[in-house]
């Protein structure tokens, strides 16, 4: 019986707008909580919490299929890409769990 896939993104995002910890806050905050309405991502700022411009998110997504988790994480960078912000640098990671 499968368990399912596990996706995870570890994105570096630059804020070039953000001249303080609030506008950068602003930006995380928004792109959190559209990761986790479009995508039903799990999603925490996880590094850079001291700089105005950067901050380092990891996105975890989960789905009975490879093809489904491959594709919420396809997806979940396209967004990221469109945005006001950069995005740096994107590590991903597919695990199954039981193995």
């Amino acid at each position: 019986m499968s368990a399912g896939y596990v996706g995870i993104l570890a994105v570096d995002l630059h804020f070039p707008e953000a001249g303080s910890l609030k506008g950068k806050r602003r930006f995380v905050k928004s792109a959190k909580a559209q990761l986790q309405n479009r995508f039903g991502a799990s999603v925490a700022e996880v590094d850079h919490h001291e700089l105005w411009q950067r901050s380092r998110l990891t996105v975890a997504c989960v789905a009975r299929e490879h093809r489904e988790v491959e594709t919420l994480l396809d997806d979940a960078v396209r967004y990221l890409n469109g945005q006001e912000y950069e995005v740096v640098r994107v590590e991903r990671e597919l695990v199954v769990p039981g193995e």
